[in-house]
């Protein structure tokens, strides 16, 4: 057998060759075209044995579409499309420094389809019909997302000085917009659109009921009130309108013409018959799915490699202890976003969907009907309960009486105003120290000669205000004054 790496570009290949023992036979650089295609073919049957046959060519590539690779396969090759991101893994294992070349990747390519092709997956061969149904599938999805780029674009500019046209048309990309914004770009041109005017240009975009009802209604949003822009900066912005109109035109009038090939093209496959049948499913979405699940009978061994590649299966990370069951990220994009839309569609049009989407997501969790769950047993330690407020603190949070500072001073007016505002107007009713808690102080300070205060206790109302002024401070001249009061005590008391 023989394993050929192909490494393309835009406008070449670097291909590698080798045998079962991963020896380098050949490599090459091929430009694009039919006559590098024609070398390739001349390179494999330089090596190939005589009583080998094409299936024992095995090719790895990078990609799974264009006339290189349909080429390839139609020669008889096996052709294995590898995704980019598994081959930059696959690189890693044998090259640490992060290097990498075009022929080094041909080298991995070609390592690869040697050793783990059985992991990977050839390309798939699908008929010339879902091939074409594939390619008017994917143009009109890209062609709708144009189309709302551009809504999006023509949104955000009417914002900027048209804003009446936003109340009056809620779908920007409508024929019915369309038609009213090209003939009336700025608002000064909507305000004077007469309602036999906007119902002529609804019937030639298309409308055939409620012409006159909805003349009327656009004619009254568009005669709103609304802050205006200067004239000139609203006939510019009122060409802008102009052109963005006219893409947006032209793109719907495609759009339309692709879905009706689309559509054709879809009922002429046999397998359209059964996407059809099945509930949420329109031609849009059913020619998508078949588009890219394709119709080789071959191509999904298991029902689980076809969810797998749409990404209605989840993965499992489990490592020790810890175990996450999570969403699938590498899948078919487009293929994802047509499932889940007839997903949701089928919720209106199967009464089994619906049944299905309202049952619990864990039934083995929940009780059989008519039992009742038991009881959870009582925790050992109860919530703790929050503790009444206490008296106030000077950053009016509420605090314990025992974290009161021991310097405290009288209520005055100064000191009132650093109470809560709600307690300047009744001060007698807010109890800040205790009389027992007053008298032993009082007691205490008799007992000893000392008062620890500055001040002198005055009796009256009294609230605990920390001086911080007292608190040792760490700034430097504060060191350097208590080192020179303690050296002048110190000699004081040795003179």
């Amino acid at each position: 057998m023989l394993f050929v790496g192909d490494d393309w570009a835009e406008d070449h290949h670097d291909i590698e060759i080798q045998n079962e023992a991963g020896q380098r036979l050949a490599r090459a650089r091929l430009p694009e075209g039919v006559a590098s295609l024609a070398r390739f073919h001349a390179l494999i049957a330089d090596h190939l044995g005589l009583d080998e046959g094409l299936s024992q060519v095995v090719v790895g590539i990078e990609t799974d579409r264009g006339p290189w690779v349909g080429a390839l396969v139609a020669t008889g090759y096996q052709v294995y499309a590898i995704n980019p991101l598994s081959a930059a893994r696959y690189r890693e294992r044998h090259v640490t420094s992060r290097a990498k070349s075009d022929p080094g990747d041909a080298r991995v390519l070609a390592d690869l389809v040697r050793t783990d092709r059985h992991h990977h997956r050839t390309v798939a061969a699908d008929s010339d019909l879902a091939e074409a149904v594939k390619v008017l599938a994917r143009t009109h999805q890209n062609l709708a997302w144009a189309r709302q780029r551009q809504a999006n674009l023509l949104r955000s500019t009417l914002r900027e000085f048209h804003p009446a046209a936003l109340v009056a048309f809620d779908d920007l990309a409508s024929r019915d917009a369309l038609a009213v914004l090209a003939a009336a770009p700025t608002p000064a041109a909507g305000r004077a659109l007469t309602t036999t005017r906007i119902a002529a240009l609804l019937r030639r975009a298309g409308r055939q009921r409620r012409a006159d009802t909805r003349a009327e209604e656009i004619r009254t949003a568009l005669r709103g009130e609304q802050l205006t822009a200067p004239a000139e900066i609203a006939q510019a912005f009122g060409h802008t309108v102009t052109a963005v109109v006219a893409v947006l035109t032209t793109l719907v009038a495609q759009i339309d013409r692709v879905e009706a090939e689309m559509t054709t093209r879809l009922n002429q496959h046999p397998h359209a018959r059964i996407y059809l049948s099945l509930p949420g499913f329109g031609p849009i979405l059913a020619a998508r799915a078949l588009a890219e699940f394709g119709d080789d009978p071959n191509r999904y061994e298991t029902a689980r490699a076809r969810r797998n590649y749409a990404g209605t299966s989840p993965i499992t990370r489990a490592s020790g202890k810890r175990r996450v069951v999570l969403a699938r990220v590498a899948v078919n994009s487009r293929l994802r976003d047509a499932l889940a839309t007839q997903a949701f569609a089928a919720l209106k049009a199967s009464p089994g969907a619906r049944a299905y989407y309202d049952k619990p997501s864990c039934p083995r969790h929940d009780p059989p009907p008519g039992a009742t769950r038991p009881r959870e047993p009582a925790r050992r330690h109860p919530p703790r309960l929050p503790t009444p407020p206490d008296d106030l603190r000077r950053n009016h949070r509420l605090a314990s009486p025992h974290r009161h500072h021991p310097d405290r001073r009288r209520l005055t007016d100064k000191t009132k105003g650093r109470l809560h505002p709600l307690l300047h107007n009744d001060l007698q009713t807010v109890e800040l120290i205790s009389t027992e808690r007053q008298k032993a102080w009082s007691e205490a300070v008799g007992r000893t000669g000392h008062n620890p205060n500055r001040q002198p206790t005055i009796p009256g109302p009294t609230i605990s205000i920390p001086d911080h002024t007292n608190r040792p401070s760490t700034s430097g001249n504060a060191r350097r004054r208590r080192r020179t009061s303690t050296t002048d005590a110190s000699a004081a008391a040795a003179g």
